[in-house]
């Protein structure tokens, strides 16, 4: 299962119906189906507002600009809490809009702007890499050129460990 869709339609309709109709505790039939408690107090808040249409798995959804603006000014000005926000509003989950609260506060009105999802499509600085190896055997000349490299980079290396040892004795100090 997707984590989308982890509980599907059916699931939380009957879930539902056992606390309305039934009149079981929420913390009960969570409990007996194994999953958060919250969850089902999201369920019966949206069940109550949309019906069995609000119980619908959701596509993944854009939300304008202006629409966001609109939930976290009418959260603030209201002093709406998440959940209450997510029903009046038909948001899924409270992380959508925490998500946002999160853009606004960083980087104000463009945060919520959407934002293509994922890395740049084209490498900004490629990746140099070495030659390859020949599968022809070093000549002594070459390999006292490496072995040259090769001390050059540990010299630098024991003087850098010498230099932060100095300083970090004249701090203690």
């Amino acid at each position: 299962m997707s984590k989308r869709n982890k509980y599907n339609y059916e699931f939380r309709l009957q879930c539902v119906e056992l606390v309305l109709k039934e009149h079981r505790s929420i913390i009960s039939v969570a409990t007996e189906k194994g999953f958060n408690p919250s969850n089902l107090r999201l369920w019966i808040m949206f069940y109550k507002q949309y019906g069995q249409s609000g119980l619908q798995q959701r596509t993944k959804q854009c939300y304008e600009v202006s629409f966001k603006l609109k939930v976290l000014e009418t959260i603030n000005k209201e002093c709406l809490s998440l959940l209450t926000a997510c029903v009046r509003f038909n948001i899924p989950t409270e992380s959508v809009i925490i998500g946002w609260q999160r853009e606004y506060e960083s980087k104000g009105l463009s945060g919520l702007l959407a934002q293509p999802k994922g890395g740049s499509k084209k490498m900004q600085h490629p990746i140099k890499r070495k030659s390859r190896k020949s599968s022809a055997p070093l000549t002594d000349y070459q390999k006292l050129l490496l072995e040259n490299e090769r001390l050059k980079a540990e010299n630098e290396l024991l003087k850098k460990l010498q230099a932060l040892t100095q300083t970090s004795k004249k701090h203690k100090s």
